[in-house]
């Protein structure tokens, strides 16, 4: 539509009054990253914007010697015109939406994002979903359907302690298959480390190392390697990406139980397709009443939705009286596997 605050480009969603753009999957000259998954925050442009406290993990993921430029939550920055903030979207450490303002217009591009529900306990790994007005909201729908709901974080973690209990006291090690950007230090947050030793797969290490650096407290992690008793690594609870199951890194466990933690746990076809030992319902994106309640908060009349179930969240949205629209994107691969 003419006059646009962010538009369609074959590089990602462009500004063109500011001549930026946001989580372009593209090479451009200035990007602004909402958070580290890397179907948002790729390699090779000029110029990153981001929150500071992302940029331990977006040196990590994308290089050391990226041209970074950080700003607290809330903190504004005027370029070409157009007012960048960034503000709290509850997805992973550092993750943000971005609110643009031009000519008295306000749009905000969300990225990903996970509401706390009214009266649950805020995830300490990620500051919380705030919900920020405007005239213009561009949202995700990765779990927009009706169907996904999240069970309080208490009911989901005492499910996934008492597994890991069971488990040690037979002496099977408890492997949990999970992301290793986000879901695997939300994890670490929220099981209770008094009951072994926990080990984490090369791919997880190092984002902890991140999160602790950017003063997220997370229980003590180990290196396989470093577990020299096998009787330990009996005990212990195992978080490493799917990519790891069936590889010869598995062999050190002996006899295991295997899970998944993802959102699409919530359908029964996923858990059976991976022929996991269990599935625990698991993820940091907005469930379906969270994407509701997001949305309404804005008081945008204006909603456009990116990757996802667009077509269901779309036309409820317009059966709501909403101009409700989409943008053909690139994001998702990620989410897809650790959602």
């Amino acid at each position: 539509m003419a006059g646009d605050l962010i538009v369609q480009r074959p590089e990602g969603l462009y500004c063109p009054p500011g001549d930026f753009y946001i989580d372009p999957w593209r090479r451009v000259d200035r990007a602004v990253i909402t958070h580290a998954h890397s179907d948002h925050a790729r390699t090779g442009h000029a110029h990153y914007l981001a929150t500071a406290v992302s940029e331990g993990l977006l040196r990590a993921r994308l290089g050391p010697d990226i041209t970074f430029q950080g700003l607290a939550y809330g903190e504004a920055i005027e370029h070409h015109g157009v007012r960048i903030s960034l503000h709290p979207a509850g997805h992973v450490l550092g993750s943000a939406q971005v609110r643009l303002e031009h000519q008295g217009r306000v749009w905000v591009a969300s990225g990903d994002y996970r509401t706390t529900p009214a009266g649950a306990t805020p995830d300490r790994t990620s500051a919380p979903f705030e919900p920020v007005r405007c005239d213009v909201f561009i949202t995700e729908s990765t779990f927009g359907l009706p169907i996904y709901r999240w069970r309080p974080d208490a009911e989901l973690f005492g499910e996934i302690n008492r597994w890991w209990h069971d488990n040690a006291g037979t002496g099977r090690a408890s492997v949990l298959s999970c992301y290793s950007l986000g879901k695997a230090q939300r994890i670490l947050a929220g099981v209770d480390a008094s009951i072994g030793p926990i080990v984490c797969h090369g791919a997880v290490e190092p984002l902890n190392r991140a999160y602790r650096a950017a003063g997220v407290p997370l229980p003590e992690t180990r290196a396989v390697g470093e577990v020299t008793d096998p009787a330990s690594l009996r005990r212990a609870l195992v978080l490493c990406p799917g990519s790891a199951l069936g590889t010869p890194w598995m062999r050190r466990f002996g006899d295991l139980s295997d899970a998944f933690a993802s959102g699409w746990m919530q359908v029964r076809g996923w858990r059976r397709r991976g022929g996991h030992d269990r599935g625990f319902v698991l993820s940091d994106h907005a469930d379906w009443p969270g994407l509701l309640s997001a949305i309404g908060a804005t008081c945008a009349d204006r909603i456009i939705v990116t990757h996802g179930s667009v077509p269901v969240l779309v036309r409820y949205l317009q059966e709501q009286g909403l101009q409700a629209e989409s943008f053909d994107t690139e994001y998702g691969d990620e989410a897809e596997a650790g959602a």
